[in-house]
């Protein structure tokens, strides 16, 4: 008897042991963690926070490689305001990011409803080839689609913008969907359809204000896609009519044919950019969801 309780004090005793080990190294991994989080932070934030030190910048200050402005002035960002093409270039990157996002939330929804409620074969290959499209490279297609769009009227248009950066926005937007939806339980539609809704109602009354989560996490991503597109605005652009916010960016003027407007520049793009940081760290936890949904369910 006295052997087995032994036995048993020397056991408890050993887990006991192992398990002051684990919570002590599981705190002593803790103020590590802090530091790398804060040196991945430091590394991401210093590109952002050397274009805001940029742009308060005026003159010979510009390339002094100063960590600190000595003389900060808004000069670039009055500017920027003045600046008739950039204000135009704002409108229609809003117009161009806006209708790209409710036309590829629209016909996406229906999509992904269909990829994740209807019984077919090969379904993770067709959401494959579906997101397969989002990898391929937008140059492959710019010189073709210059020559078309010149051919049939929808170069340098807003249309002509639309048309290509939804190619892109659309597969993204049903892949994101279709894992929202397939997290719905079936019992609400059938429950829908028992009170003689037809399957239509049953989408549109029933799953699509369930869906509201993930219509917002997909909406935020093909915005922000659609917003910072530079390929295929530039070469399908030629005038400031059409322009988006990167292109007119790019087309800044110095004082002189050698002059690059630095401080302009980083001035516009702070003030692309943080609309976007705002959006992203309102909905960052939405987001998150959107793009982890399809890894842990099949």
């Amino acid at each position: 008897m006295s052997t087995l309780t032994a036995e048993r004090a020397s056991t408890h005793g050993a887990e006991s042991l192992g398990t002051r080990k684990s919570r002590r190294s599981t705190t002593s991994l803790h103020p590590l963690v802090w530091v790398f989080a804060v040196v991945v932070m430091g590394f991401s934030l210093l590109p952002f926070y050397w274009l805001v030190s940029t742009s308060l910048k005026k003159g010979a200050s510009l390339g002094q490689g100063e960590l600190f402005p000595s003389q900060p002035t808004l000069d670039n960002y009055l500017s920027v305001f003045g600046n008739s093409d950039f204000l135009l270039a704002m409108r229609n990157s809003v117009i161009i990011a806006v209708v790209t996002t409710i036309i590829a939330l629209v016909f996406a929804a229906f999509a992904a409803y269909a990829l994740a409620r209807l019984k077919m074969r090969r379904k993770a290959l067709i959401l494959t080839l579906i997101l397969s499209v989002t990898t391929f490279p937008a140059i492959a297609i710019a010189a073709p689609l210059f020559a078309i769009w010149r051919e049939i009227g929808l170069y340098d248009t807003l249309v002509g913008l639309i048309i290509p950066k939804l190619t892109f926005a659309l597969p993204l937007a049903i892949y994101t969907l279709t894992s929202f939806f397939r997290d719905i339980p079936r019992e609400l539609e059938e429950s829908a359809y028992v009170d003689g809704a037809t399957p239509f109602q049953a989408f549109s009354r029933v799953i699509l204000p369930l869906a509201i989560p993930g219509l917002a996490t997909t909406a935020i991503l093909v915005f922000i896609s659609v917003w910072n597109e530079f390929l295929l605005a530039v070469t399908l652009t030629s005038s400031p009519a059409a322009r988006p916010v990167p292109v007119a960016i790019a087309f800044f003027n110095g004082m002189s044919e050698f002059d690059v407007p630095l401080g302009r520049i980083s001035a516009a793009s702070v003030i692309v950019t943080i609309p976007l940081i705002i959006l992203v760290l309102i909905c960052q936890k939405r987001i998150v969801a959107g793009m982890t949904a399809g890894a842990v369910k099949g």
